[in-house]
């Protein structure tokens, strides 16, 4: 079983959004194998938690536009780890320091990556450095 193709699309839409707001290290993996509870995980860092609430609003405006809303959320308020369950997808965004110490790809690593958009291009067309 792999994830579904709507999955994969939200996914898509979701680290883009955060791509927009300056997320780094985004990732979505497949855990459709592993967890009945969703079919895939996005995971995206922030330097601050200024950052990470901004990556969250983003992510949340951008899937809510896709026709999707969560049904939870947990950890707004510190802006550390921010979790948003919408089902087939749960988007992660952490700050950089928890991303590092919590380190859920390394813990999901057996589970496939999810092929993203290009979340390199700048809106003026030029691509950012790796």
């Amino acid at each position: 079983m792999t994830a579904s193709p709507k999955a994969v699309e939200l996914a898509g839409v979701a680290a883009l959004a955060a791509a927009e707001k300056k997320a780094e290290e985004i990732i979505a993996l497949d855990v459709s194998e592993r967890l009945v509870l969703t079919d895939a995980f996005v995971l995206a860092s922030g330097s601050t938690e200024r950052q990470v609430s901004a990556i969250v609003d983003g992510v949340e405006e951008a899937l809510h536009g896709a026709g999707v809303k969560a049904v939870r959320k947990e950890g707004q308020s510190q802006a550390r780890w921010v979790l948003l369950d919408y089902g087939e997808i749960i988007v992660h965004v952490q700050h950089a320091e928890d991303r590092v110490f919590y380190a859920l790809e390394r813990l999901w690593g057996d589970c496939p990556q999810i092929e993203l958009p290009d979340l390199g291009e700048e809106p003026d067309g030029e691509a950012s450095p790796a």
